[in-house]
């Protein structure tokens, strides 16, 4: 068991940065090597991790000898040949970005990177650890008897500036429904503990980035929709997305609803968007409501503000790596959020991208890498 993790960062974008604040809160961690080939980028990544030294390619940070564990937070597409590239090289515990994938064409290499990868890999999926998400997640089955009915809404900004603008087209970033809602699906798996069969979709791009072109290109993502997944069991979930509602209170909306009664989880976006001139920002609730006897009980779950501050994941980002430093060190058994949960997730995203595409219910495959039962 290594007396401090020494992790090796992979890109440094907006996200990758939000992962080297919440490491640096964690007790005996440390960066050691970054490949971040954006100037800009790395040198915002060196104000977060100013002892980090820089590498000029993966292989290279894979050389360094001080490394416990490797983060990969580079855009979408590049996971994959990144993931088989470490594989090749130097098998160490992996925390990799959500989505695991962007295309369908990159399932076959997955396939044998999960039979011959002998470490343990974690797929980031931050909303499983927002706080009031998370208290959801634990209290749903006990104030549901049984859930039934799952919606979850996020209403929200649009899409942000990525280095090079990859997250504004589809071949980049696997399309709105695989790079934004992969979390939701993901959410969906969870609190549901059964496996979807059917995805019926309808989106469009409707007020989000039509006048911007990049080298003679138009984007071509969603910035709104709707999405019904049907699972095993008979129950039913919804997604509804809108990216251009930023002047929401709350900007995730999670309700689940069972033969006992409802839980809701509201969670809002992140503090540095908060108008000023409102004051605060809404602190996280968790409502439960029964149908016997009637009536609503709220809960505050607020979040330390040191937590808060490194991020705009409600602080969900921090409690992550606390759960894969613990993995690193033989302190946990194995990955809360597996290959598996990361590739069923893309699948249910990929599916709601064709049947927006397509106007058509998608049928998923009865399996996976491994299956889970309802």
């Amino acid at each position: 068991m290594p007396a401090k993790v020494r992790y090796g960062v992979i890109g440094c974008g907006m996200m990758g940065q939000e992962h080297l604040r919440n490491i640096a809160l964690l007790p005996d961690t440390e960066v050691t090597v970054i490949f971040e080939p954006d100037a800009g980028m790395a040198e915002a990544a060196a104000r977060f991790a100013p002892l980090a030294r820089f590498a000029n390619s993966v292989s290279e940070l894979l050389e360094v000898d001080e490394l416990d564990c490797i983060l990969i937070a580079s855009p979408n597409h590049c996971h994959v040949p990144q993931m088989e590239e470490i594989r090749r090289k130097r098998p160490l515990p992996l925390l990799v970005e959500k989505p695991l994938f962007t295309d369908p064409k990159d399932v076959a290499e997955l396939e044998a990177f999960k039979a011959s990868y002998p470490a343990p890999v974690w797929v980031a999926m931050e909303y499983r650890y927002m706080p009031p998400i998370a208290a959801l997640i634990e209290q749903a089955e006990t104030a549901t008897g049984g859930i039934k009915m799952l919606t979850i809404r996020e209403h929200r900004f649009p899409f942000l500036d990525k280095v090079g603008a990859w997250n504004r087209f589809n071949r980049y970033s696997g399309g709105t429904f695989v790079e934004k809602c992969c979390h939701f699906f993901d959410l969906m798996r969870l609190i549901m503990q059964c496996e979807p069969v059917r995805v019926m979709a309808s989106a469009g791009q409707d007020a989000n980035h039509k006048d911007e072109v990049y080298n003679g290109e138009q984007p071509d993502i969603l910035d709104n929709g709707y999405v019904i997944v049907d699972f095993e069991n008979g129950a039913r979930a919804m997604l509804e997305l809108c990216m251009f509602a930023e002047g929401s209170r709350y900007q995730e909306e999670v309700s689940a609803v069972g033969p006992e009664g409802k839980i809701e989880a509201f969670v809002p976006g992140p503090g540095r968007f908060w108008p000023e001139h409102l004051g605060e920002p809404p602190v996280p609730q968790l409502v439960v409501s029964p149908r016997y006897p009637k009536g609503p009980r709220q809960i505050d779950i607020p979040v330390d503000p040191m937590i808060l501050d490194a991020g705009d994941h409600n602080g969900s980002t921090f409690y992550q790596h606390e759960g894969f430093v613990a993995v690193v060190r033989g302190e946990k058994p194995s990955p809360e959020v597996t290959l598996e949960d990361g590739w069923r997730a893309v699948e249910m995203g990929l599916a709601a991208q064709q049947s927006a595409r397509t106007g058509q219910a998608v049928t998923l495959r009865s399996q996976a890498l491994s299956s889970v039962a309802c």
